[in-house]
């Protein structure tokens, strides 16, 4: 019998399963659910970061799934997360131009993923860059765009009315949508925890760590996402400065290496 192993199918059905959840967030954004719809695109997130890593382990990848998945991030990642904060505060009290700013997010998404796939073609970099992306990932971008939500829904559940009054505002909205479109489309290394290596004296430390915020994840969701949002941004000096450490250290042992 002719065709593809079930097992290169996997990674596409899963991949399939996030965009459906991307679009299940958008319908649940128009009903006025954003609870439900943030974890729909939570869901998402997820499932994006394990089709690419399931193909491998399967030896299902291929050129039809990564654009597969390409283009279920731009509809997650790119138009979801806009389109919930336009109808989370930006319709009612942004005025004319409240749409623009969803607009550039959109745009700068599309680009980012664009770069990201063309740089799939080119020759080899160095070893050390492998551990770095050019730039905010998507599913991170989106994290990051969505803390007025994320601190809207956790104001709402501890009732308080100021911090509820602030991540309602369109400033705030615009704000957060301006900022992540800018890094998305920025050359600044971050870390892609792929194929980073952890040191054996912080091994513990961080499981200790995971564990921690996944308990605090369990229990108080909304106020654990907002607070990753601002760690992964505080993160970004750190990574930007860690790769200038590795190319400074690769550039060093080059120039230690007689010619031929």
């Amino acid at each position: 019998m002719r065709g593809p192993s079930f097992n290169r199918l996997i990674p596409n059905l899963l991949t399939m399963l996030g965009l459906c959840a991307g679009l299940s967030g958008m319908r649940y954004g128009l009903e006025g659910q954003f609870a439900r719809a943030a974890g729909a695109l939570l869901i998402a997130a997820c499932i994006d970061g394990l089709d690419g890593r399931i193909a491998r382990l399967l030896h299902g990848t291929s050129r039809f799934g990564a654009e597969f998945d390409s283009l279920s991030d731009f509809v997650c990642f790119g138009v979801a997360p806009p389109f919930l904060l336009y109808l989370w505060t930006l319709q009612a009290s942004g005025g004319r131009f409240a749409f623009v700013p969803c607009i550039l997010f959109t745009v700068c998404m599309a680009l980012r993923l664009a770069r990201f796939n063309a740089g799939l073609d080119d020759e080899e970099k160095p070893a050390y860059s492998y551990s770095f992306f050019t730039g905010v990932p998507a599913p991170a971008g989106a994290g990051v765009v969505l803390f007025p939500i994320f601190l809207g829904l956790e104001a709402e559940k501890m009732n308080w009315p100021l911090l509820d009054g602030l991540a309602r505002s369109p400033f705030m909205a615009a704000g957060a949508l301006v900022l992540t479109a800018a890094l998305l489309v920025s050359t600044i290394p971050v870390w892609s925890f792929k194929n980073f290596k952890v040191p054996a004296r912080l091994v513990l430390p961080l499981m200790l760590g995971t564990l921690l915020y996944a308990a605090i994840l369990l229990a108080d969701p909304w106020g654990a996402l907002a607070a990753a949002g601002l760690i992964y941004l505080v993160m970004l000096p750190f990574s930007r400065r860690s790769f200038h450490r590795l190319r400074a250290e690769a550039e060093a042992m080059s120039e230690d290496v007689p010619e031929a």
